[in-house]
């Protein structure tokens, strides 16, 4: 029973009068009788009112999702002609410590000023480090475009959330979320082919260079309606300046994951210095910027963004190791081993389309509890195949389960969210759930990559692909996804503190 009592709250208010959206930022008020309001024939995100806004937003996920999927495959070529396979990480870090800044940045923006100025700057940015990018003739221009790319994509990303939540009622929510996660099956498939079949036949650069021009399209579709629908402050906010200790804390975390990123890639003593130095500086920042007493899994918003960093750093730190274990361990080649995790992006949409049904709404706490065993499961079953016996299918397997759990969670997190946040600190409260996101990752990462060269990891690729060859280490995948298994355990405690206060609030 208590499960439920966390689902239900028996006690809500009565919710306050409709309203119908007026052409400036205001509303006019509209009384509807609760009786006549429940008769009327529920419209989807596709409905009239939502359309042109649901393709416009679901198309820009669809194309940043399409641009991350790809971008792997043609970022070895591209480092190695520009002469700059020594920076090869910093390509990927750029983009990954200037969006954090833009995450912090866009919350305070859309929530003093609404989310059209952020997704429109974010949409521009992105595009314009493509460009950057795809046209550089170094590889520190390279890696700048993928800094103004990282800008624009934390922008965006945060601004989105803020448009659903003052967009869609909250019964549309879940089902825009699950539109989102499903964006991501195409280009997860599909990215990684067409890319490869690009920089073999045309060039790395117009991987980069293709992407900007179709982004007109969703600008065309989303931002008029992002002016429409969430244009201006909330209610009750005035468009006030931005919260300077938070901007301040933004940069902080940027610039002290950069430093610690710089350590871990170069493994010398002085790199210690660096390192120490952007412990120094993230720890404090990222205190300051999540909600307080998310690390204590405190009960409500903190135990929301917690599991979303829990989740998706102790998934994602195993699902990259499995890729490299069926080479080295079971003799698959990549293109195999990497469509042992195809279908997976089918069992993720299909977990966020499930969370996304409104006679299930009632046990969102139970579907997230569930969803975390199932990632738990998969990633302790995963190096199963490290036993010959075992067929290699079995990852397969196993992992569009996984999936099928991260699709629960990840969306339902999203949803829980912004049920949680008070219109005017719906920027903030997204920004602080993809902080959490993107830091996990990074922290598990790295610490997955520590323990997996410890225990010889570094010379899998050296002793040869073949089943049993010398260079097998079978142990070091071991002490990789155990320890992540048990992470995800963890997330499946948390997930039965994620109801608390209705409207909590982002520390100060």
């Amino acid at each position: 029973m208590a499960a439920l009592d966390d689902d239900v709250d028996a006690s809500a208010p009565v919710p306050a009068p409709a309203s119908v959206p007026g052409s400036g930022s205001g509303s006019v008020p509209v009384s509807v009788p609760a009786a006549v309001e429940g008769e009327r024939a529920p419209e989807g995100v596709l409905g009239p009112a939502h359309r042109a806004l649901s393709i416009g937003i679901v198309s820009v996920v669809f194309l940043i999702a399409f641009e991350a999927t790809a971008v792997g495959t043609a970022m070895p070529v591209a480092a190695r002609e520009l002469n700059g396979l020594s920076l090869y990480a910093f390509a990927f870090s750029g983009f990954f410590t200037t969006s954090l800044f833009g995450m912090v940045l866009a919350g305070q923006w859309a929530d003093r000023r609404g989310p059209l100025g952020p997704v429109g700057a974010g949409i521009a940015a992105f595009a314009a480090g493509l460009v950057i990018a795809g046209t550089a003739g170094t590889m520190w221009v390279f890696i700048a475009g993928r800094a103004v790319q990282g800008l624009g994509g934390g922008l965006v990303i945060v601004g989105l959330y803020v448009v659903v939540s003052r967009a869609y009622p909250e019964r549309l929510r879940p089902a825009i979320m699950a539109a989102f996660a499903a964006s991501w099956v195409v280009p997860s498939v599909v990215g990684p082919l067409a890319s490869g079949a690009v920089t073999q036949h045309l060039g790395w650069r117009w991987v980069f260079l293709g992407i900007p021009v179709l982004v007109l399209l969703p600008l065309a579709l989303a931002l008029p309606e992002v002016r429409r629908r969430a244009g201006g402050p909330p209610e009750g906010a005035g468009a006030g300046a931005f919260d300077r200790r938070r901007i301040r804390l933004a940069f902080g975390i940027s610039l002290g994951a950069g430093l610690i990123q710089y350590a871990a890639q170069d493994l010398r003593p002085l790199s210690l210095l660096p390192g120490a130095a952007g412990a120094a500086l993230l720890v404090p920042s990222v205190l300051g910027l999540l909600p307080r007493g998310t690390y204590r899994a405190a009960r409500g918003l903190p135990s929301v963004v917690l599991l979303r960093g829990v989740a998706a750093g102790a998934f994602v730190s195993a699902e990259s190791f499995v890729p490299l274990m069926l080479v080295t361990e079971r003799g698959l080649s990549p293109t195999l081993a990497g469509f042992s995790l195809a279908a997976g992006g089918a069992t993720w949409a299909f977990g966020s389309w499930v969370q996304s049904r409104p006679r299930l709404a009632v046990y969102r706490g139970r579907l997230v509890t569930a969803g975390m065993v199932l990632v738990a499961a998969a990633i302790a079953a995963a190096p199963s195949v490290l036993i010959h016996a075992v067929p290699v299918w079995v990852v397969a397997v196993v992992w569009a389960f996984g999936c099928l759990g991260m699709g629960l969670v990840i969306s339902s997190t999203s949803v829980l969210l912004l049920e949680l946040s008070a219109p005017e600190e719906a920027g903030a409260n997204s920004a602080a759930l993809q902080i959490s996101d993107g830091l996990s990752n990074s922290v598990l990462l790295a610490a997955g990559g520590a323990a997996f060269a410890a225990m010889g990891g570094g010379a899998v690729g050296h002793g040869g692909a073949a089943v049993g060859a010398a260079g097998s280490h079978p142990g070091a995948f071991v002490v990789v996804f155990l320890p992540m298994a048990g992470v995800a355990v963890v997330g499946a405690w948390v997930a039965t503190r994620l109801r608390g206060p209705k409207k909590a609030m982002v520390s100060k």
